[in-house]
């Protein structure tokens, strides 16, 4: 755009300047020319400067309004008000100035009623509304209206004359205040959160802008301070920031030391941590997208899945142990927690599962279970031998003694004899049944429910207790089966006998393809459950069902009875 002079073709009444990125003033126009009372035209090529001193237009956003005074050759100050709007030409920038002059007589057509209605009812609504101060150019207080003093706990009278120092809390640093004064001493406004003190030492915070009021100079005279008490407001922020510092914390610990993976509602993996990619040898971006039957090892029956999401998709935590699979085969074992998260509407959205790997405690636990099934099936094999020894060894020689005292006593009438053959008989049934106790030959030879028959018919005629029975077992299971539903049962029927206190209980055996079960049940005095966790006998009878595969459990309560549940895998499972 050339330097010299040019008419804008605005509206008319419109008085304007267009000037280049340096200030430099390209054209003015009629109008502007006649506000501004200028003696010529020909401004083109000139600084902004020689119209309005001090004025720097690129320092303004767009569409910015402020006031200026321009200064004539004859010393008169002109108020005018000017609105920029900045523009592009051919790659350059510019701004044009829209001039309004405000004098004496433009501010006289306002009614001078309404603008002080006007004025008072802005007063009373900040006055509701907001705290107010009014500073001198020194910084002291002037004016402050009744909500200051309700914040400040300081009257009117401690408050005029002084200055903010009063109610400094000493947390802002003296470079923030060099700030403040800084940016109002120029003429600018400040905005900003500040900490203060009132007088019965507690603390507030203040949402604060500081306006100054310029005199013809377009120096500041005075500061009006408008603030908005936010006490509150920063402190559910420090709150949420320690919170989320916590949360940061608190995923730090879980990263650190467990396997975190999150899904959506739907099972599909959108979240895992390192420790997660680890053990599993899978790539981040493999699991990403995904559900966690990439990682099923095949171990568990869908049941186990199936009852798994049923507790977390009704809003339930979960806690189990699982056997996963890793990438390379191997298998490993976690300890795991699932965390249904919930919407508003109680609903599950997504899940977080926190796993601990327990591998080598697994193993040592197989190892264990392992030896204490070897321990079980030696006992066993060692009570089958002395049962055997019992009953073929000691128990005939017994009975080939009895025999000679037999004839002894046909020869001999004397009572010595009779006493003979009386103990001999005695010791013989106690052989016969101590031999029963180790290991009923029955069960070895005929199988389980008539071993369980015998047991019982013995059991109710030594201890009055009549037992029914009932049993759907088709074939025989497995030996180890056998003998381990004999011993719980003969385990349950010794507590029945020791503590119920009842003459009937019963002993039932269902089967079906998944599964023997096994109920044991009485109507009697029943145990505290802590009590009866101590016991002995309920730690063989555990031991003996894990060393077949099985499960036991064991519901009572103190004058309610006891019921003893042995399931077991279908025998064929179990013999495998």
């Amino acid at each position: 755009m050339p330097h010299k002079k040019q008419h804008h073709t605005d509206t008319p009444g419109d008085a304007t300047i267009v000037i280049d990125a340096r200030n430099v003033i390209e054209s003015i126009n009629d109008q502007a020319v006649k506000l501004l009372e200028l003696e010529h035209d020909d401004f083109s090529g000139e600084d902004l400067d020689v119209l309005f001193p001090g004025l720097e237009i690129r320092e303004h956003e767009q569409t910015t309004v402020f006031k200026q005074h321009t200064r004539q050759s004859t010393e008169k100050q002109i108020p005018v008000t000017i609105r920029s709007s900045p523009f592009s030409l051919k790659g350059e920038r510019y701004s044009l100035l829209f001039l309004h002059r405000k004098d004496r007589d433009s501010e006289t057509e306002m009614d001078p009623e309404k603008l002080l209605n006007e004025l008072l009812d802005t007063r009373f609504a900040l006055d509701e509304s907001t705290i107010v101060a009014i500073t001198d150019q020194t910084g002291k207080i002037k004016y402050v209206n009744d909500k200051f003093c309700q914040v400040s706990k300081y009257t009117k009278d401690e408050l005029i004359g002084e200055d903010h120092r009063l109610i400094n809390s000493g947390y802002h640093s003296k470079d923030f205040m060099r700030n403040l004064w800084r940016t109002i001493a120029n003429g600018n406004v400040w905005q900003g959160d500040i900490k203060n003190k009132a007088k019965d030492g507690t603390y507030y915070w203040v949402d604060t802008t500081i306006v100054p009021f310029l005199n013809k100079q377009g120096k500041p005279y005075q500061y009006l301070a408008v603030r908005k008490e936010i006490t509150d407001y920063k402190r559910v922020v420090e709150e949420l920031k320690h919170s989320v510092q916590e949360l940061v914390d608190i995923k730090f610990a879980l990263d650190e030391s467990s396997i975190v993976a999150i899904t959506d509602r739907r099972g599909k993996i959108t979240y895992v941590n390192d420790q997660f990619v680890q053990i599993s040898k899978y790539e981040r971006e493999e699991l990403i997208g995904n559900t966690h039957a990439l990682i099923n090892s095949g171990y568990h029956p869908k049941s186990f899945f199936k009852e798994l999401w049923r507790t977390i998709g009704t809003g339930s935590v979960w806690k189990g142990e699982i056997k996963n699979k890793a990438k390379d085969g191997t298998y490993y074992w976690v300890d795991t927690t699932i965390v249904p998260f919930l919407n508003e509407a109680g609903k599950p959205y997504q899940y977080l599962a926190i796993r601990f790997e327990i591998t080598r405690r697994k193993r040592i636990e197989e190892e264990l279970q392992q030896t204490m099934t070897r321990i079980i099936h030696v006992q066993e094999e060692e009570r089958k031998r002395l049962s055997r020894e019992l009953h073929d060894g000691i128990g005939q020689n017994l009975y080939s003694h009895l025999i000679t005292i037999n004839r002894l006593s046909a020869e001999y009438d004397h009572p010595l004899v009779s006493q003979m053959l009386q103990e001999a008989t005695e010791i013989i049934q106690e052989v016969r049944d101590f031999s029963w106790e180790l290991r009923p030959s029955v069960l070895d030879d005929l199988g389980l429910v008539p071993a369980i028959r015998s047991f019982l018919n013995k059991f109710a005629e030594h201890y009055g207790i009549n037992v029914y029975f009932d049993s759907s077992l088709v074939h025989r299971p497995d030996s180890k089966v056998e003998i381990t539903i004999y011993r719980i049962i003969q385990e349950s029927l010794t507590n029945i006998r020791k503590y119920a206190n009842v003459q009937e209980a019963s002993v039932i055996i269902r089967e079906d393809d998944r599964q023997i079960r096994v109920v044991i049940e009485d109507k009697g005095n029943g145990f505290d459950k802590e009590e009866l966790s101590r016991g002995v006998g309920l730690i063989s009878m555990e031991e003996r069902a894990k060393s077949v595969n099985g499960n036991l459990d064991v519901n009572t309560k103190p004058d309610e009875g006891t019921r003893v549940i042995l399931d077991i895998p279908n025998y064929k499972e179990a013999s495998d």
